[in-house]
């Protein structure tokens, strides 16, 4: 730990920061937490993932006496986070169900005497008698309390845990309060309220960097065929970036096992993650593709929360997520680097169905009223809602995601695909007044797929055995395609022509203003790319687009060189030390190593990224010398 009492504040930050990660400047948002905390103020801190939120309560707990407790609600993430630290030469712990009663009780002796500044305590542990007699230990002082992930304590938040809410209770245990800090990515300002009220935050320093992360680059795509637009997708990433690394999710065990399959068979490097896995192959498969051992990882979204991996280079949503919250988290596991990155969705009706079963269906929560669970599931139906019309937006992307949080943007960004897509304003009153009269017209409500098969003529047995095609709409629209006529009905639901209801199987209905436009129709217009949006994006100039390069790619053929060469140096150390290569150096460190070429310490430790730490165990292998060359 680096100690000085007579340094200030911000003068022990900085040492800390460098001595032990290797950066010289905090980023947008760290300092006021920081201080905050070692000024003995409780913190509220809202920050975009990557944007160095660990290090605000990691940095304090170096220089503070006594022990941090970190609450943190995944194994997968603990074990990383310590991973991570330990690496840089801090010594911290965790406390979970993946320890043995041995190896556990072990790990509060050391931590009894004194042996870790930072300790990684699962909620759940807060109220066993064993953690709780080492806590009110007189032995024992818990300087600083931080709770990652904290939207977990909010019933408005994607990933509610109720042991969160024995934090409390567990504070209540000790005779004096610790300074208290809640951390995390995706909030609302209903969870943000939440936050403050059920942790009860004294005073809080409260911080909000934005959401926003320019690096990312946004698209919605709607491929006929998602298998052979993956594959293609991902033939491309790795002839631009061999060795590249991604994640792809999928809405369901059956579908990750066969994007797996699809993707192996091309040839790609990819394992895989969900439930149905044994523990002992989720674990293995989890190393493969954090040890550079498998490129992809194809997973469910049981695959992720804390998963430190800072060079995945694209995250692909195969089917849409439940939620804004989740997508925002799981996307934005590309690119913690800080390097440009993708994050691609792949959008088709029926996962709204899927998404919609899986609301109405959900086991979670089952401790909570029948009154309690139905506010959940209000809430879940809205948001699903929300999540589609991002999938059809014609706005920028980047807009939709801020605009959700409750940050405003400019909206346009200039990096995402309806950004570098060429729109025109085309008026559909034909097929706007077709639809709305044939939803009218029906003695029952009806689906989409219903609607559609009613106005292009369908002959099948659900539109003659039900008599439909006694609509006198029926068959008006055949010469409209089927995604056209979706997209359009999907239109006049954003325009609150119509509503599409939270039922088990949706139905539309008129709302107020679909049933004046038929009674004194006007002009309903809507935008329609004038072409393919992926073949406009291709098409357009880096001018004019706001894609920045990575360094990597920046770098000069022989500066490549360098780089590949570096990477097999760092792929050594990472195996003979059993750690993720990115935790011995990242891509973007070796990039600025390759481009700057340090021929000794003092020049490698300008370099971003490398510590002192970080040069005593690895940095003379590193140095650009003429065998490197």
């Amino acid at each position: 730990m680096v100690e000085n009492n007579r340094m200030t504040n911000n003068e022990q930050i900085m040492n800390t920061l460098k001595h032990y990660f290797g950066y010289e400047e905090l980023r947008g948002g760290q300092a006021p937490l920081m201080n905050a905390v070692l000024e003995g103020r409780d913190v509220l801190g809202i920050m975009p993932t990557g944007a160095g939120k660990s290090l605000c309560f990691q940095i304090p707990a170096l220089i503070m006496e006594g022990i941090t407790l970190v609450i943190s609600p995944l194994i997968s993430l603990m074990k990383d986070q310590v991973s991570a630290l330990n690496q840089a030469g801090v010594h911290a712990a965790f406390l979970n169900s993946s320890l043995s009663a041995v190896q556990y009780q072990k790990a509060l002796e050391l931590a009894r005497m004194g042996k870790y500044k930072i300790i990684y305590v699962a909620p759940e542990r807060l109220e066993t008698e064993s953690f709780l007699r080492f806590a009110t230990d007189p032995a024992v002082r818990i300087s600083f309390l931080a709770v990652d992930e904290a939207h977990c304590v909010s019933q408005w938040g994607q990933d509610f845990r109720p042991s969160y809410l024995k934090i409390l209770t567990f504070l209540e245990r000790l005779s004096y309060r610790p300074v208290l800090g809640a951390y995390t990515a995706t909030a609302t300002l209903d969870v943000r309220e939440d936050i403050l009220d059920i942790l009860m935050l004294q005073n809080p320093e409260i911080v909000l960097t934005g959401f926003d992360r320019d690096n990312l680059f946004y698209a919605v795509k709607k491929p006929v065929d998602k298998k052979r637009e993956l594959i293609s997708y991902v033939k491309k990433k790795e002839a631009e970036m061999p060795g590249i690394s991604g994640i792809i999710y999928c809405i369901s065990r059956k579908l990750v096992e066969e994007v797996c399959y699809d993707l192996r068979t091309a040839g790609f490097s990819v394992t895989r993650y969900h439930a149905g896995l044994s523990d002992t192959e989720r674990r293995e498969n989890q190393e493969d593709f954090i040890y550079d051992r498998k490129q992809i990882m194809v997973a469910t979204n049981a695959f992720g929360m804390g998963i430190d991996k800072s060079d995945v280079r694209y995250v692909v949503h195969y089917n849409m997520p439940k939620n804004m919250e989740s997508y925002y988290q799981e996307a934005g596991r590309a690119g913690r680097d800080g390097e440009p990155s993708e994050c691609i969705l792949y959008y088709e009706p029926r996962d709204v169905r899927t998404n919609q079963f899986f609301i109405d269906h959900n086991e979670d929560n089952q401790e909570l009223s029948d009154a309690e669970r139905q506010m959940i599931q209000e809430r879940d139906r809205e948001r699903l809602r929300q999540m589609t019309f991002y999938c059809f937006t014609n706005e920028c992307l980047r807009h939709y995601i801020l605009n959700y949080f409750g940050e405003k943007s400019t909206g346009y960004c200039g990096n995402c695909l309806n950004c570098l897509t060429e729109y025109e304003e085309v008026a559909i009153d034909e097929e706007a007044g077709a639809i709305l009269r044939c939803i009218r017209a029906n003695s029952w409500n009806y689906g989409v797929s219903i609607i559609v098969d009613i106005l292009r003529g369908a002959k099948n047995q659900k539109i003659l055995g039900k008599h439909l095609d006694q609509n006198p709409m029926y068959g008006k629209l055949e010469a409209v395609t089927v995604p056209r006529l979706r997209q359009i009905i999907q239109e006049l639901v954003l325009q609150e022509y119509l509503v599409q209801t939270d039922e088990q199987y949706p139905v539309l209905k008129l709302e107020q203003k679909g049933k004046d436009y038929l009674e004194s129709p006007n002009e309903i217009r809507m935008k329609l790319a004038k072409e393919r949006a992926e073949e406009k994006a291709e098409k357009k100039t880096v001018k004019k687009s706001k894609r920045a390069k990575s360094v990597v790619a920046s770098l000069s053929e022989a500066d490549e060189k360098i780089f590949e060469k570096l990477r097999a140096i760092r792929w050594e150390i990472a195996q003979k030390e059993h750690v993720p290569p990115y935790l011995v150096f990242s891509d973007k460190t070796l990039a600025l190593i390759s481009s700057e070429k340090p021929k000794n310490r003092e020049e490698m430790l300008k370099i971003s990224g490398v510590g002192e730490v970080k040069w005593e165990k690895y940095g003379e292998q590193f140095l650009v010398k003429e065998d490197i060359k």
